[in-house]
């Protein structure tokens, strides 16, 4: 875009020129301040016209004038205002040492630290300025803008149109600090520019045979240049492009990403990528919100010329060449809308033609073992909530399930309900999850579910709390291919078959507190005791009753007082069993330390339940908690079952962080024998515990950070210790001030998923405040 440029002429220069009403109004004004004495204030209110319709201002908007000195030349027919001279007109405001306001031109010139204070918060600082219309129009000589985000615009001339176009000379951007011991000391970048054009009605600033600095000396040379205005908060335009010299998948490849503000309330991001080794992308991103709701949807459509390989998975099964290639998209849409206080509906859809489109492009997600795919209505009551959904997942990584293992829920509902105290002091609470699972290589099934529960809480004179629950779980289920994962029964018939589990607990905690360090800590020892009981019912296993919900059973601290250990209802805890626990507590200085430690005592022994479940004897395994954090330079977390016929550890999790002010170190561990989801994908009934032994986990990760002035310094490695290698590692330097940043990335991960590894990552992002961040990776 071309703008012609013309030499700036004083608008003075034009005596005699027709008045207009405003003008003429204006002076008017001046003789009426003319007879004021010195240090004078007035204020008048003339009519004054809209530039754009001609329609009168409102009178609510004066102008107004206050100076130390007032004088009236009635040969020149101008008023002359000096010292500490302010001008308000509209959203205007000038400032001067001295302003020279000419009656038949209506123009005001002014000179000595002149200031102009624009709408949107800005200031414009010159040394001589002659405007006319209200402020709207007019010239100024080597001039500064101070903008929003701390930027700042300089030039040797400025022509202001209508109040809404800004032409300069010369012109200089940065958003740097200026050096206040030697003001000429080029900034850390900054745009040189022949001439720009700043449009505030549609905030955006253009350049023309503009070069960006770098420390003063001249890196980039740019024909035309365009950016948005600092002062807006959205706005159409070209965001940064950005461009990557090499990729395991797309080669060297740029991306050009353009954003529109349709409305006030939403926007599409267009991005088109442009790569050497494979066909281009186009992807796009349309938000939207609502009064009663909002919606996000998101896709790209490529032409991907990679073709995956064979391999063998984790598992030993072979994984053929797929037909993945070609045509290739997504679509991740999120929507949210509300029906009315009560009620909401809402999908998220998440489709992708293939992992290895996703892989091949950088589609976010990738690394993950499913996209889920899910649309609900829900609602929401005094104390109650309730919800209807249908759920799809879509594998993305066949060496470790494939698609049609993968179940639909069509659909789920879910209620819940707690009700208020009732004659007796208790609350009553129903619950239900009914569902119907479809697989077309599994099992299938539906149930239909009602939890019913009463709990009464109350306190003794001697400090002890109890708590008394009864519950009763009933389950109904319909299923076929039960021989079919995750359930692998020696039967292909299709049952019905059901549960019914009354249960009674009494659990009593006994608190202990005394204060010490006078009355600024606490220690609290409480012991905890537990009784429930419940028919022996052996979990359902041998019952033909499928398994949905509770394929993990998770015996820790957390579970060790709960009514079922097991994550869902499909497999409920029988029997009579006792549970103790001793919680230890120290508070002081905003400080803690936080100790728990317990046991649980059964009589029936399930001897099919899970693997490592440290439930294997009438004596449970010893769990653990334990929380520290005595000062701000240490905090350790940390979990642990322990068997105590065998002293072996069957589960254990630990994190620690350390440092002093600018350095910190974290670390963590986990161990467990079985990975739950390895029972999806195996028929763990075939196998002995020796042999579900191979696949635990057992990986040891940590790192530290660093921070100093403006400098950060950071790096990570996680490892496994039972495959005895590394599974990711990487690091990250980087420098931020006032006006830019520069950072360095490096990521290295060694999982394996498709059958291939990606390369090393490095990242490196040139980030320039208000103007945007370039990235190389």
């Amino acid at each position: 875009m071309t703008v012609a440029r013309r030499p700036f002429r004083s608008p003075l220069l034009r005596r005699r020129s027709t008045l207009s009403a405003a003008t003429a109004l204006g002076s008017m004004a001046a003789c009426l301040l003319f007879s004021l004495p010195k240090h004078a204030h007035a204020q008048f209110r003339p009519q004054v016209m809209h530039l754009d319709t001609g329609r009168p201002t409102s009178p609510d908007e004066p102008a107004t004038f206050q100076a130390d000195k007032v004088d009236y030349n009635d040969v020149e027919h101008t008023v002359t205002w000096t010292g500490n001279v302010q001008v308000w007109q509209g959203d205007h405001v000038l400032r001067a040492d001295r302003i020279v306001y000419d009656r038949d031109t209506g123009v005001m010139a002014a000179r000595g630290n002149v200031a102009t204070i624009q709408p949107d918060g800005s200031v414009l600082y010159t040394h001589y300025a002659e405007l006319s219309g209200g402020m709207k129009d007019g010239i100024m000589m080597h001039v500064n803008a101070t903008m929003q985000d701390n930027a700042k615009l300089a030039a040797n001339g400025l022509r202001r149109t209508a109040g809404k176009i800004n032409v300069m000379s010369r012109a200089v951007y940065t958003a740097c600090e200026i050096c206040e011991k030697d003001k000429t000391r080029a900034p850390f970048w900054q745009f040189r520019a022949y001439d720009a054009t700043q449009d505030l009605e549609h905030q955006k600033i253009d350049f023309r045979d503009a070069y960006l600095d770098i420390l003063g000396i001249p890196v980039i040379y740019l024909p035309y240049f365009s950016m948005t205005d600092p002062s807006a908060k959205r706005h159409s335009g070209f965001l940064m492009p950005g461009i990557t010299p090499h990729d395991r998948y797309l080669g060297t490849y740029f991306t050009i990403p353009y954003y529109w503000v349709i409305d006030d309330q939403s926007d599409l991001t267009v991005q088109g990528l442009f790569s050497t080794k494979t066909g281009p992308q186009i992807s796009a991103q349309y938000r939207n919100f609502f009064n009663f709701g909002k919606i996000n949807i998101q896709g790209g459509l490529a032409y991907d010329t990679h073709r995956s390989n064979s391999y063998t998975n984790g598992f030993g099964d072979d994984v053929g060449r797929g037909g993945n290639h070609g045509v290739q998209g997504y679509l991740f849409a999120r929507g949210q809308f509300s029906i009315d206080k009560h009620w909401r509906a809402g999908a998220n859809i998440n489709l992708a033609t293939s992992a290895d489109y996703m892989r091949d492009y950088r589609v976010q997600g990738y690394g993950s073992d499913t996209l889920n795919s899910n649309a609900y209505i829900e609602g929401f009551g005094t104390g109650s909530y309730s919800r209807i959904d249908g759920q799809y997942y879509q594998g993305l990584n066949k060496g470790v399930i494939h698609n049609t293992d993968l179940p639909w829920a069509l659909p789920r509902y879910t209620y819940s309900f707690v009700g208020q105290p009732d004659a007796l002091g208790g609350r009553t609470s129903v619950n239900t999850t009914d569902f119907y699972v479809y697989r077309e290589n599994g099992s299938a099934d539906q149930r239909g579910e009602l939890q019913l529960n009463w709990d009464r809480l109350w306190r003794s004179r001697q400090g002890q709390q109890f708590l008394l629950t009864l519950r009763l779980d009933s389950m109904v289920y319909r299923a076929r291919k039960l021989y079919q994962q995750p359930n692998y029964y020696k039967t292909a018939r299709t049952v019905v078959s059901g549960q019914v589990l009354p249960t009674i607990a009494l659990k009593t905690n006994w608190p202990f507190v005394r204060s010490f360090e006078h009355g600024r800590g606490t220690q609290l020892i409480e012991p905890i005791v537990q009784a429930i009981y419940a028919p022996n019912t052996g979990m359902g296993s041998n019952d033909l009753i499928p398994n949905e919900d509770s394929m993990a059973y998770e015996f820790t601290d957390s579970t060790l007082f709960s009514l079922n250990r097991y994550q869902g209802t499909d497999r409920l805890d029988g029997g009579l069993r006792g549970n103790i626990g001793v919680h230890a507590n120290w508070t002081w200085d905003g400080h803690e330390v936080d100790l728990l430690a317990g046991e649980s005592f059964q009589e029936h022994i399930e001897h099919d339940r899970l693997p490592y479940s440290g439930l294997d004897h009438h004596a449970s395994d010893i769990v653990a908690r334990a929380r520290v954090s005595p000062n701000e330079y240490f905090d350790f977390n940390a979990r642990m079952r322990l068997d105590p016929y065998t002293g072996k550890f069957n589960f254990g999790d630990a994190l620690f962080s350390a440092g002093v002010p600018h350095f910190r170190i974290r670390g963590g561990y986990v161990y467990e024998p079985v990975t739950p989801y390895y029972y999806f994908a195996t028929n763990y009934r075939s196998y002995n515990p020796n042999q579900l032994y191979t696949v635990r986990t057992n990986e040891i990760s940590g790192g530290f950070s660093s921070d100093w002035d403006n400098w950060h310094l950071s790096g990570f490695a996680r490892r496994s210790l039972s495959r005895r290698e590394f599974v990711s590692l990487g690091g990250d330097i980087g420098y931020t001030n006032d006006c830019f940043g520069l950072d360095f990335m490096y990521l290295k991960q060694y999982t394996t998923i498709g059958g291939q590894q990606r390369n090393s990552t490095f990242l490196f992002t040139l980030s320039l405040k208000t103007l945007g961040s370039f990235g190389l990776k």
